[in-house]
């Protein structure tokens, strides 16, 4: 199982550079249930591993001039907050025994497992569901949570709007995909790149890019709040996030050979299948 985990590490990698999405959602199910970690100290290391990959994706876009660094501070401050806070004090207050249904018990792993799910099944549906005609503008809901690994850019060098600020929309927002990035330890950026759309009023690439940014930062920001809550495997984390960043280079390479979107709606259901089958098994067995 410890060999498929790490096999599943590369995997990761491959889907977010061959697809451009959904492959650091399955960071968590893949240390639970092929490595055997606890769902908290599973939600801590996955932080890591999607701040730490995000971080490389937001390299090439910023090279290309796709990063709006302003709005990623705006954005970025009430998010990095929010999931500071979360790990470092929410997460470690709730009960690890929480209610009882007859004779099954709501433990905190039950619960961050049924939640973790809960976003697989949301995040799968944005990757499932067919683009509009080309002729309409992108719909920010399709893009999912890392699309900016290789979003196809046809002209870096064009002028790009100047964003302009919805404060009470960001403020919003931040805290709610901060808190929700502390409790199931994933990225949420299916949620962040509408919000730029909508409130910061970003092109569709560079809302992409300084996406990757805001969940690098807050991801790796709320890392380290576990920091003073756990024992960290260090040399674990450098082994699982350096397969998964190999897998992205290769995959990246790939993705210029193989079509991509049949390839993301094959890997929405897949996500599909497992965010049912963690709640099934969570609930019943």
């Amino acid at each position: 199982m410890e060999i498929l985990g790490y096999m599943a590490a590369l995997v990761i990698g491959l889907s977010l550079g061959l697809i451009g999405g959904g492959g650091s959602i399955l960071t968590v199910p893949v240390l639970v249930y092929l490595l055997g970690l606890s769902p908290v100290i599973s939600t801590a290391y996955s932080l890591f591993i999607v701040g730490l990959t995000s971080l490389v994706g937001s390299y090439k876009f910023y090279k290309s001039g796709l990063v709006s660094l302003k709005t990623a501070v705006v954005f970025g401050i009430p998010s990095i907050i929010a999931v500071y806070i979360t790990r470092r004090y929410i997460v470690p207050a709730i009960p690890e025994n929480i209610f009882s249904v007859g004779d099954f018990m709501v433990t905190k792993g039950v619960l961050l497992m049924l939640l973790f799910a809960g976003l697989m099944v949301f995040a799968s549906i944005s990757m499932i569901r067919k683009k509009k005609a080309p002729a309409k503008p992108v719909d920010p809901v399709d893009e999912n949570i890392d699309t900016a690994l290789h979003v196809e850019q046809e002209n870096p060098n064009a002028p790009h709007p100047k964003p302009k600020f919805n404060y009470g929309g960001i403020l919003a927002e931040g805290v709610v995909v901060g808190t929700l990035t502390g409790l199931v330890g994933a990225g949420g950026g299916f949620l962040i790149i509408p919000a730029l759309v909508l409130f910061s009023k970003l092109d569709m690439k560079m809302a992409v890019g300084t996406s990757l940014l805001i969940i690098a930062a807050k991801s790796l920001f709320g890392f380290i709040g576990d920091i003073f809550n756990y024992e960290i495997n260090w040399l674990f984390l450098a082994i699982f996030s350096s397969i998964s960043i190999v897998g992205i280079f290769v995959g990246s390479y790939l993705s210029t050979r193989i079509h991509a979107d049949k390839l993301k709606t094959s890997f929405g259901w897949f996500v599909l299948l497992m965010g049912i089958y963690i709640i099934a098994k969570e609930l019943l067995f």
